[in-house]
């Protein structure tokens, strides 16, 4: 992912503009006429450019109704474009020049607009995403039932709750209010749609309460934070960075889909404390997995349209985290109380 093909429509009358900061940009473009009165501009930008790029060229022309800007992968170029420091292409005196921790971080990583819409095509609540969701929990649900892990790590694979986990946390990153909205409603949903689809199955099916594999859902200990950290974090990497969905499904779903399934297994088979134990884990997990994936952006170098806005919501959440952690506490201490009193 060295460089990007970036393609610009514009009237003929804006040109010179556009010639202009695509100079700042890219080392190559070239013109074409197009019918419809608009001149087609190709350049290409070697990867670390193609956000600012997009930024400039959507802050000069978001106004004309005829722009239109598409970006492309390149697998090859010739002669090749590098990502090195010895073609960085000179600043102009409007642009910040990155600080050493920028440059690391935005390297490999995918423009913001790209990002989004790897992420926007999964916040649709669509009958494949419903039918999803309901497999996984399923599958989930039968591979704890019958401690077989192989079936649970199946259940993640599927990873039904990638999109809308992602897309809330770029949401609060970048300060989008209508993606969080829809990540947020999506999410719900397919909660939703999990603990009920587990609820049925413990209605249909006998199970073990004391099986490690589905008991395990029920624990809350501080490796759980950490692995929810880690989740997060991991799979905002993978995500910037166009690895295949499959395998940040798994760094996510490990993290959200299990605890969902053995909610509504456990309330349907007629356990509702342990149902509520496991709803909390997958709370924590959420959170944990939101406040990582923000960190992870942000260090990333997305940037946020509002700081007071992507700080509150990052706030929220650790608050929320906070409280949980306090709640989680509060248990383990009352189990070792209790623990004391049986001892003779």
């Amino acid at each position: 992912m060295a460089a990007r093909k970036v393609q610009v429509y514009l009237p003929e009358e804006r040109v010179a503009q556009l010639e202009t900061i695509l100079a700042k940009h890219s080392r190559r473009f070239w013109r074409e006429t197009v019918p419809g009165g608009q001149e087609k501009y190709t350049c290409v930008v070697q990867q670390r450019y193609t956000e600012r790029l997009l930024d400039e060229l959507e802050s000069a022309f978001a106004d004309e109704p005829d722009f239109t800007a598409h970006v492309e992968l390149l697998q090859a170029v010739l002669p090749p474009v590098e990502e090195n420091s010895e073609t960085e292409l000179l600043l102009a005196g409007d642009i910040k020049p990155p600080t050493a921790l920028e440059r690391f971080f935005i390297r490999d990583r995918l423009s913001t607009d790209e990002i989004y819409d790897d992420i926007e095509e999964s916040l649709h609540i669509s009958t494949s995403y419903l039918l999803t969701v309901t497999l996984s929990a399923i599958i989930a649900g039968l591979g704890m039932r019958s401690e077989q892990t192989a079936v649970v790590i199946g259940a993640m694979v599927i990873a039904p709750l990638l999109g809308p986990t992602m897309g809330m946390a770029l949401a609060a990153t970048v300060g989008n209010r209508q993606l969080g909205w829809q990540a947020f409603r999506t999410m719900v949903v397919g909660c939703v749609l999990a603990i009920l689809a587990g609820w049925v199955l413990g209605l249909i099916v006998d199970i073990d309460p004391q099986v490690p594999e589905l008991f395990n859902r029920t624990l809350v200990q501080p490796d759980d934070v950490a692995l929810a950290l880690a989740c997060g974090a991991a799979g905002v990497l993978a995500f910037s960075r166009g690895v295949s969905s499959a395998l940040v499904g798994v760094m996510i779903a490990v993290a959200l889909v299990p605890p969902l399934a053995a909610s509504g297994l456990y309330l349907g088979a007629g356990y509702p404390a342990e149902g509520a134990d496991a709803l909390f884990l997958f709370a924590v997990n959420l959170v944990c997995v939101n406040i990582a994936g923000i960190a992870t952006f942000l260090f990333q170098g997305l940037p946020p349209k509002s700081w007071r806005l992507t700080g509150s919501v990052l706030a929220m959440w650790a608050l929320l985290l906070l409280l949980l952690v306090s709640m989680m506490a509060g248990s383990l201490l009352l189990d070792i109380g209790e623990l004391k009193l049986a001892l003779p």
